[in-house]
């Protein structure tokens, strides 16, 4: 063994550990490993070299493999990795092959399929892409089978809920794991279901998804007209707190487009985001905090599109005021749209000068809230390929690389 290197890793853990308030104890069992074990590594009696030990002691310890040992080691994400794998089969389903898959016989009760659903949109907010990516091909295979197989009320009951496998869960997933292309595909296969259902609700939840969709598909004109023409064909069908919410939810969108939109001039973009909001803040009076169509929508999650858009909109010090506010409801949010709070706050304490450290804290506190929803954000990456540029504080910079390890990027 080298006895030299071992005395040099086992230093450098133990300093990372200590920095970092942990016991030797609380370290050991976070990264899977024995006291006994790293008590060894930290006195030099052992040689860290395994890549799978390395990378779990620096996800514990929120700093890079080379911060260790010297030595760089690929980014460790495993359930980002498995959600990227089970897109293929999640591919063929979107095309139809998932039924010609699907064992025989016939498919699951209505009651089943619904706790299915509902348990698929809740790993979507809680940002666990990979076991809900793998979930999906049969889900949709059974929803589709079984809408196959029934007629009249029940029939409408279960297109209903293969809308709400689609979008959010379906939809979304796809648009933050940057395939937008198969998410554009399971919003046209969820419009179509909407579209058997006649239903102008339905009609305009497609969309508010579409909309989405065309935004990360760089298209924010096209996404404000979706998003206009399924908030006139919702309106006059405001008889319910839902139908109320999704309204809502359409002028979030629409601000959020307009922001995007560099064919406008700033002062109108602003003007006209500040008109949206006002009016979902005045839906919001009348809905409370509502998660109809498996959505956020209240005053909490509006509270959270002001700092998004303000940073969208580079009106950071807008931005940071919106955020100090403390937001009610923001704890019995999902972990997604917290994380985005945290995301968008730290992106705008980036570009003011003096409060890197605490845009660090923030993006670190996203991360911890959605490892996954984080690390495949680009503007994350954006983000601290700013800031690396800058000249911080030391534990600070540690902090920064260690998050730019976990994205992929190649700190410096």
């Amino acid at each position: 063994m080298d006895d030299e290197r071992a005395q040099r890793i086992g230093t450098r853990v133990r300093m990372a550990r200590l920095r970092r308030g942990l016991t030797l104890k609380e370290t050991a069992q976070a990264a899977g490993v024995s006291t006994g074990f790293l008590s060894m590594v930290e006195n030099g009696k052992r040689l860290l070299d395994s890549s799978r030990h390395i990378a779990a002691l620096a996800e514990v310890l929120r700093t890079t493999p080379s911060e260790l040992t010297g030595r760089q080691l690929p980014a460790p994400d495993r359930a980002s990795a498995d959600a990227h794998a089970a897109v293929p089969a999640l591919r063929l389903a979107l095309m139809g092959a998932g039924l010609w898959a699907r064992p025989p016989g016939p498919p699951p009760p209505e009651s089943v399929l619904a706790a299915r659903v509902a348990e698929a949109n809740s790993r979507y907010h809680a940002a666990a892409y990979g076991v809900l990516a793998a979930s999906l091909p049969d889900l949709l295979a059974d929803l589709h089978a079984a809408t196959g197989a029934h007629t009249g009320h029940e029939r409408r009951r279960l297109l209903r809920l293969l809308v709400a496998a689609y979008h959010p869960a379906t939809v979304m997933l796809l648009k933050y794991l940057n395939y937008t292309d198969l998410a554009f595909i399971a919003v046209t296969r969820a419009a179509e279901v909407a579209a058997e259902l006649e239903d102008p609700a339905h009609t305009a939840l497609s969309g508010f998804f579409t909309a989405h969709v065309l935004m990360t598909a760089g298209s924010p004109g096209q996404a404000l007209q979706h998003a206009t023409d399924a908030s006139a064909t919702l309106e006059p069908h405001l008889s319910t707190p839902a139908a109320h919410a999704l309204l809502g939810e359409l002028h979030l969108i629409s601000a959020s487009a307009i922001t995007l939109d560099r064919n406008r001039s700033g002062a109108s973009r602003i003007a006209d985001v500040l008109g949206h909001l006002k009016e979902a803040t005045a839906l919001a009076k009348r809905t409370g905090e509502s998660r109809a169509w498996h959505l956020n929508f209240g005053a909490a999650n509006i509270g959270i599109h002001r700092v998004s858009l303000n940073t969208d909109l580079h009106q950071y010090s807008s931005a940071l005021a919106a955020g100090s506010v403390p937001q009610a409801g923001m704890s019995s949010l999902p972990a997604g749209r917290q994380a985005a709070f945290h995301t968008d706050l730290g992106r705008s304490l980036a570009h003011t000068r003096g409060n890197e450290s605490r845009a660090v804290v923030e993006l670190l506190t996203a991360e911890r809230l959605a490892p996954q929803r984080v690390r495949g954000n680009p503007l994350v990456a954006e983000t601290l390929r700013g800031l690396v540029r800058r000249r911080l504080p030391d534990h600070t910079r540690r902090d920064l690389q260690g998050l730019a390890h976990r994205i992929g990027m190649t700190s410096s």
